[in-house]
């Protein structure tokens, strides 16, 4: 099995070997899978999707500003 190396910020290193009985490989291979079957989900989706590019655009704005008010309110 090919190595992958990943880089992460000192004090979550530190975190990690914290805790020497968890395998992080295995941890990082399963977070790397699941994100895969995510896109792999998003990408089906976005097949089969009418929506034209300007669609998507408007809808971007409108969450975006919606988000936005939800914020302010808080």
């Amino acid at each position: 099995m090919p190595n992958v190396t990943v880089s992460v910020p000192e004090d979550l290193r530190e975190e990690m070997r914290s805790r020497d009985e968890v395998n992080w490989s295995a941890v990082m291979r399963k977070a790397v899978q699941e994100h895969l079957r995510k896109l792999a989900i998003a990408d089906a989706v976005a097949e089969k999707s009418e929506l034209t590019d300007e669609d998507i655009e408007e809808l971007d704005a409108l969450v975006k500003q919606g988000m936005g008010e939800e914020y302010e309110l808080a």
